[in-house]
């Protein structure tokens, strides 16, 4: 019931006339199919250069069934290199009953829709339900960003505290699916908040200690057009994303700590709750290393590309640690590591109280 009345909120909540910032009008994306290739633009030897002068089969939309003449181009980031056969999407734009059509890239729908019905097999052979639990908690954290996170924020809400409003949310019911409503889950849920909410202040500190803020990125440009089409606060996108990056590491050690403690004192139900935050401490201490790592390396990623940019150019060190992209990337990596950490002891103390307190049977 309660999960009806948050979709049902969230359909109410989306309902929103956005700001045109692009003219959009008499323009389309349809599938096609390539039914002849007109002009090539391979050379004799291997090249593609130029474009390709092809005619396409409409799929889908006002002209399906039509056959129109289009081009296609040999960019790296649109078009595509068509043959007889290929299934493409195309960009329909319509004006004066004249039709201009262009290849935008390679159909890659329902190949897309096929990892990830592959993702979902194996996970939920693997993990049985609770595989199951773990896909319903992605969708339901997706669902809250795209349809929660987003109209916020474009709502003039703060990014900063939407972001919060998510991690709450998200952390809450993911737990509650994975583990139900039990010492256990709680004790993870309120770790795992305090450990994000510690992961944005100390890069909110970072940024002030370092004077970067969130109009220190690199498509500052296109940004700041859309905050002044909109009401959305660039400035803040930055540690908002911060949470949400730190969350899924935050909450993977929330839960583990908890969990290890829990299975702890069920298996000695003599042991006290100091005995059992010392426990969730050593294996917490296990757990630290590992998972900063991830996340660093998540991080670094993210970046390869201005890394392999730093070391082609040989650009020199004072160069390199007071670029904006190196000190966000350094801020967003230590903040979410620090998360990971501060998680621990206070999951490891809230789980050894709650699990313990006024009680010493092996119910949850």
């Amino acid at each position: 019931m309660a999960g009806i009345l948050f979709l049902l909120f969230l359909y109410q909540f989306n309902q929103i006339e956005k700001s045109e910032l692009l003219e959009t009008e008499g323009r389309n994306f349809e599938k096609a199919e390539v039914v002849e290739i007109l002009t090539d633009n391979e050379t004799e030897n291997g090249n593609i250069i130029g474009t390709q002068q092809v005619k396409v089969k409409i799929l889908t939309g006002a002209h399906k069934g039509e056959e129109v003449e289009g081009n296609s181009s040999a960019s790296y980031l649109f078009g595509a290199h068509c043959e007889v056969g290929m299934k493409v999407v195309v960009i329909l734009s319509e004006s004066d009953n004249t039709i201009i059509a262009s290849v935008y890239s390679v159909n890659r729908e329902p190949a897309i829709y096929l990892m990830i019905a592959a993702f979902i097999l194996i996970t939920v052979l693997i993990g049985g339900k609770k595989g199951l639990s773990s896909i319903a908690a992605l969708i339901f954290t997706l669902i809250c960003v795209l349809f929660l996170f987003l109209p916020m924020i474009y709502k003039g809400i703060s990014p900063t505290f939407s972001a919060v409003v998510v991690v709450v949310i998200t952390t809450v019911a993911t737990m509650y699916l994975i583990d139900g409503l039990s010492r256990k889950s709680c004790a993870a849920m309120l770790g795992t908040v305090i450990g994000v909410v510690a992961a944005g202040g100390f890069a909110w500190i970072f940024g002030k200690v370092t004077q970067i803020s969130g109009y220190n990125v690199s498509d500052i440009e296109n940004l700041v057009y859309v905050e002044e089409k909109t009401n959305i606060q660039i400035g803040e996108l930055l540690f908002a994303g911060i949470l949400i990056a730190a969350l899924g590491a935050v909450m993977d050690v929330g839960m583990s700590i908890s969990s290890t403690i829990y299975e702890i004192h069920v298996k000695n139900t003599a042991l006290t709750a100091r005995e059992l935050f010392k426990s969730g401490m050593n294996v917490g201490k296990d757990m630290m290393g590992t998972m900063s790592n991830t996340l660093i390396l998540a991080f670094t990623g993210g970046s390869l590309n201005t890394l392999v940019f730093i070391y082609a150019y040989n650009y020199q060190y004072r160069q390199i640690i007071n670029m904006y992209s190196v000190g966000i990337e350094l801020m967003q990596g230590i903040s979410a590591s620090l998360g990971v950490i501060l998680t621990v002891p206070f999951t490891s103390l809230i789980a050894a109280y709650l699990i313990t307190w006024k009680r010493k049977d092996r119910s949850k």
